[in-house]
């Protein structure tokens, strides 16, 4: 029995372990994060790229994701913790897509065009590196910790690169060929996945694992 009780403490010891580490990666990304709100926000005004924008808002629900992530880490046991975490999460996408779909279909409408920003296009070429990386180490901690907030999160900052990736391709176009209406599509595709992500960790919260979880 000695020893059972043994085996749980290491196996309880090994999975705080991990938690702690995903909170330190969670901390890196709200700081990446901070950073690029107010790079991208402040190169799409400047280059009235609604693309820029949309993708500095997306890092601010991706913020408030990191918080929460780090709230739910803080006690993780607590009764349906991690339900409640993951549907913050989803609230927040719901916010920023209704936004970006408005905006997006907007400037489609009206042909608003935006000015090439090689400054915008230098910077998610790191974005979407830094991104790809912080995801790969969130996916690995969070399937060694069973944490599916962790998890969830984890996919965010994949589709974050994702997303980085497609902004980038967008502006590359319009700055080489003029093709203007990448860029609000591009919003619009911020938009998308904003809605597919609130779909997805809201389906998530009712999942049994997160009662299992939590």
């Amino acid at each position: 029995m000695a020893t059972r009780g043994s085996e749980s403490e290491s196996a309880q010891e090994v999975h705080d372990a991990l938690l702690a580490q995903g909170r330190r990666l969670e901390v890196v990304t709200i700081g990446w994060n901070l950073v690029e709100v107010f790079v991208t926000v402040g190169l799409g005004l400047a280059a009235a790229s609604l693309a820029l924008i949309a993708f500095g808002l997306d890092s601010l629900v991706e913020i408030f994701a990191s918080v929460v992530v780090i709230w739910y880490i803080g006690d993780h046991h607590a009764t349906r913790r991690a339900m409640h975490a993951m549907r913050l999460v989803a609230l927040a996408f719901v916010v920023l897509g209704v936004y970006l779909l408005a905006a997006s279909i907007y400037n489609l409408a009206v042909g608003s065009a935006a000015d090439s920003s090689p400054l915008g296009i230098a910077y998610l070429a790191v974005a979407a590196s830094a991104m790809f990386v912080l995801a790969f180490k969130k996916r690995a901690l969070a399937r060694g910790a069973h944490s599916e907030p962790l998890a969830a999160e984890a996919h965010m900052t994949l589709l974050d690169g994702c997303l980085a990736t497609s902004i980038l391709v967008a502006l590359v176009l319009n700055a080489a060929w003029n093709i203007w209406w990448t860029d609000p599509a591009a919003a619009l595709l911020v938009a998308l996945f904003c809605f597919r992500e609130a779909a997805d960790n809201w389906s998530e919260s009712h999942a049994d694992t997160i009662g299992q979880l939590a």
